[in-house]
């Protein structure tokens, strides 16, 4: 009887992880992959499915993901995580809270 409970246990176990596992990635939000041009100095920041590029900083795209209302950046997966917090995000409108928490904004 033990050794049933023990396996009924596991199998669930075994189940949650694999539906963890197998479940889809989040989709990013549509609004937020382009390229954007700040409204200050012309720099552009070039986000797709994979990278995060601002041309002004570096040409090498980044690894990144979103949670919440921040944008989470690495090169190549090192840490620590550079973070850019939205202030605001619509269609044609970018506003970025740089780390040096310096306001930026983007059109498309």
């Amino acid at each position: 009887m033990k050794i049933i409970t023990f396996l009924i246990i596991g199998m669930a176990c075994l189940m949650m992880l694999l539906s963890v596992a197998c479940s889809p990635k989040q989709k990013r939000d549509p609004n937020l992959i382009g390229e954007w041009k700040s409204t200050a100095d012309g720099s552009k920041l070039n986000i797709t499915d994979k990278g995060f590029m601002m041309m002004k900083d570096s040409p090498e795209p980044e690894d990144y993901f979103v949670k919440g209302d921040t944008i989470y950046t690495s090169f190549e997966g090192n840490l620590p995580y550079t973070k850019y917090a939205i202030k605001h995000l619509d269609a044609h409108q970018l506003k970025l809270f740089t780390p040096d928490s310096t306001l930026v904004e983007f059109t498309k």
